[in-house]
């Protein structure tokens, strides 16, 4: 099950909004969506050795950062058109290409909060690339914008994270019961950005038009971010990686998830769909999201929802 929620237009306004006045939301899904209908299940059985990994299929065709091999060997997942990044589908209202935000002026100094147009309030992530206050809802509720390509300062800049793509090596692997998934093959510490959730950005009248075209035998990848700014306006962000998509697309539900979904914006107005590790994830662990859209509070235990 993914999440999609009612159409609401973006805002002519919005483009012109502080981005202090963001105020971040994920949709729930038990308004719009029939119930996941795949039970919980186990990983299939991981050996690997270290001579097998170059006969693998690299399931991103070269286009990420590093190879994310596919398992068991001569597996191959159902075909579709790999991207890393959003892509404009049909119904878009804006280009995720389209560069929309201005770049910072910090050419001899540090990007600080205070000094730094991209940093309102504080730093997002800490000096080891975590983002920080990483399970908390304040931080789910407020929005994260990365240094982007018209900003002055380095390409080394602590605020460039997201838009580096992966920095740990990935696997997508055929588990016992729920088909597909995806997994790392090396420790992640929590709070590190771990992948994007990307496809096609869609409208909502498209939306609606491949929901009904589903059978109940089919996967709905469809997610959607739902955006509360100021004045009570709401935005809405529709991403598909149905059909072009990336590795994200192979993650699989769990209600005690060890990946939090956070929206960044970088050079868009369309956010990445980004994943950061809730807790420390250890290798061969199988990766997974909560897809109802709840606020989780990883840091003392309990499991608090919300819906909007």
């Amino acid at each position: 099950m993914r999440l999609w929620g009612p159409a609401a237009r973006l805002p002519a306004s919005s483009a012109r909004l502080k981005r202090s006045r963001w105020k971040e939301h994920h949709v729930g899904a038990k308004r719009w969506l029939r119930p996941w209908r795949t039970g919980p299940g186990t990983m299939a059985a991981f050996e690997e050795a270290p001579e097998a990994l170059k006969d693998q299929l690299d399931v991103a065709r070269g286009l990420e950062n590093l190879p994310v091999r596919a398992w068991p060997p001569g597996a191959e997942p159902e075909p579709f058109q790999y991207t890393p990044d959003h892509v404009a589908g049909p119904g878009a209202d804006t280009d995720p290409a389209q560069i929309t935000f201005p770049g910072c002026a910090c050419l001899k100094t540090p990007c600080l909060p205070g000094t730094c147009s991209c940093l309102r309030r504080e730093n997002n992530y800490d000096d080891h690339l975590c983002l920080r206050d990483i399970g908390s809802e304040a931080k789910c509720a407020e929005p994260v914008f990365e240094c982007n390509v018209l900003c002055q300062c380095s390409d080394h800049c602590g605020n460039r994270v997201v838009q580096w793509g992966l920095q740990f090596h990935l696997q997508v692997f055929k588990t016992d019961h729920k088909g597909w998934g995806l997994r790392t093959l090396d420790f992640i510490p929590k709070g590190r950005f771990v992948c994007e959730y990307a496809g096609e950005v869609l409208g909502i009248s498209e939306v609606q038009r491949r929901i009904q075209l589903q059978t109940i035998h089919d996967s709905n990848y469809i997610i959607a971010v739902r955006e509360h700014v100021c004045n009570g306006q709401v935005m809405e962000t529709f991403v598909d990686p149905a059909l072009i998509g990336n590795i994200g697309r192979f993650l699989n539900h769990s209600c005690e998830p060890n990946l939090l979904m956070i929206p960044v914006r970088i050079d868009s107005m369309v956010p990445k769909l980004a994943l950061f590790a809730a807790r420390d994830i250890l290798p061969e662990e199988e990766l997974s999201y909560d897809y109802s859209g709840r606020f989780l509070n990883l840091t003392n235990g309990e499991d608090k929802a919300r819906y909007t």
